[in-house]
Formats: C-alpha cells, structure tokens, sequence
C-alpha cells in the first residue's frame, strides 16, 4: 500500500512543481525579453530532465546499462508520441520555424549519433557494445555545440513578450523555478519508486520496468509540464521542453552516465532506437503536411496511436 501511497504523492507533487515552472519560466521570458521556445529550450527543458538525470547517474554507478538505456531511449520515445499527441489533441501547436529545420534535426541527429555508438560490434568489429567514456565525452561535445547554438539564439532574439503572461517579481521568479524543480524532482523520484517497487512485485524483468515504468515516471515532468503550457496557450515551452528534453537526454545525461562509468548495450535496443527514429522522422513530417508549421489533432492523435501501438510491442516482447 506504501508504494501507492508514493505514487499518489509523486503525481501530486510533479503537478504542483510543473505549474510553478511554466508560470516561472514564462515570467522570466518576458521580463528578459526572450522568447518562450528559447526558455522551454533551455531552463524548463534542463529542469524537466532532472529526474532522467538522477536515475541514469545511479544506475550508471551501478553499472545497470539495461536501466541507463531504457530510461533514456524509452523517455524520448514518450516526449515524442505520447507527450505531443497529448499537447497536440489539447492545442494545435504551431511550431517556430528555427524549431522546424534546427532544433528538431538536431534531436534526430542525437538519436542517429547514439545508434552509431551502440552498435560498435555491427560497425567497427568490435567485440562487444559498450558505449565508452570516449563516447560520453563525444556526447558531451555534442551538447556544447547546441548549447552555442542557444547563446546565438538568445543573442540575436528579438521577440515580443506575451501580454498573458504574469510579471512576477525576481526574487518570485526565482522561486518559482527553484521551488518548481525540487517539486519536480521530489515528485518524480517517489513516482517511480512506487511504480518499479509495485513492478517488480508483479514479475516484470528489469529492462521493461526502465523502458515503461522508470521512463514514464522520469517523463511526468514533461508531461504535467508540456500539457500545463499547452492549457495556458504557451505553445512555444510546450515544442521547447519536448525538442530540448530529447536534446538533453542524449548528448547530457548519456554523455555523463558513460563518462561516469562505461554502459553495456542491452540486446534488442535497436528496435526502440529505430521506433525513436521513427517518431522523430513523423514529427517532422508532420510540420509540412495540413497546415505548414503546424503540428494538427489528427497528427496527433496518430502519435498516440504509434505509442500505443510501441507500448504493446514491448509489453509482449518482455
């Protein structure tokens, strides 16, 4: 019953923690004059993935390649499909163009660069796949190269604030995002001790409970955080915190957990990097069909049908 209890509360908390966060971030957006997607970019799609980080950091210290990669490839594939068709049927999102033809191949780029890396036996003979501390380090790199890219970003920003936006004092802003984070991360880590504890009581191996369970629970965040914004018509923080979060969760919190501690490839991780591909590949797709930029209900409530269809692959795969 305790392990109920934690979820109950986990839930509580990340709703609670998402809606300072967004109202935070969006406050702070207008009182520097940045535009919301360079916020969801940047401050609330690093905040959503803290507790991504925080289990991929444990179980990189423990050596639990299986947990590392299922939380992170199975997270990316919930922001894609489930998160955005979430976001899409509550709002059509009307996406930036920079969004369109930067950020979002650059997320592609992120999940092409670690296929490459898990598959060294296929590619480079070797004889095991092992993504190194080298490759963390590459990761890493790949980070500082978008992280650039949104000082540029901000640099040459020339955006109007929105007018329903509230203007919160300094030192509320600040604890708005303080507070929001630590709510956030409170929330996910009881989230999902709960769920893997009730999980693993019901016989679930180890590699499903990260790729359904750890992941789904480490993606609340941004999902509270996504459907939150979309509600309050904050379009931009809803595509910045899924485009950032996915950006992050490859080339940051992969590129540590390796460079922590070398990651054994878990067999069969293919098929989630390919379906991850796959939801990217749709994504853009999407901005250039029905409306240009746009990313429609219909489309989304076809992401959410590619997720089911995912979820129930993997649930009969084991």
């Amino acid at each position: 019953m305790i392990d109920y209890i934690f979820i109950l509360i986990g839930l509580i908390l990340l709703y609670k923690g998402a809606n300072w966060f967004v109202e935070g971030a969006s406050s702070l957006a207008r009182r520097l004059g940045i535009s919301p997607l360079v916020i969801g970019l940047t401050v609330v799609a690093f905040g959503t993935s803290m507790p991504e980080l925080v289990v991929n950091v444990v179980a990189s210290m423990q050596g639990n390649g299986a947990v590392a990669f299922g939380n992170i490839i199975g997270s990316n594939i919930i922001n894609t499909l489930l998160i955005l068709g979430l976001t899409g049927a509550i709002t059509p999102l009307l996406v930036k163009r920079s969004s369109v033809w930067k950020e979002i191949p650059f997320s592609l780029l992120a999940v092409l660069v670690l296929t490459i890396m898990s598959n060294k036996v296929l590619l480079a003979n070797s004889p095991e796949n092992i993504l190194t501390r080298v490759d963390g380090i590459i990761l890493l790199f790949f980070l500082l190269i978008f992280v650039y890219y949104m000082f540029e970003l901000i640099r040459n920003n020339n955006s109007e604030s929105s007018d329903h936006v509230e203007n919160y004092s300094q030192t509320k802003i600040l604890f708005m995002l303080v507070g929001g984070l630590i709510t956030l991360i409170v929330g996910g880590r009881l989230t999902v001790d709960g769920a893997v504890a009730v999980a693993r009581q019901m016989g679930i191996s180890e590699f499903l409970i990260s790729s359904t369970i750890v992941a789904a629970g480490t993606s609340l965040p941004e999902l509270v955080t996504s459907v939150a914004a979309a509600v309050r018509k904050e379009v931009d923080i809803s595509v910045g915190n899924i485009i950032g979060s996915n950006i992050f969760n490859i080339f940051f919190i992969m590129g540590l957990s390796a460079t922590v501690s070398p990651l054994i490839v878990p067999i069969g991780i293919n098929f989630d990097l390919i379906v991850l591909t796959i939801a990217t590949l749709l994504f853009f797709t999407f901005m250039f069909t029905g409306e240009k930029h746009k990313l429609e209900r219909w489309e989304a409530i076809m992401l959410l049908v590619v997720y089911v269809g995912y979820t129930l692959y993997i649930v009969y795969r084991g």
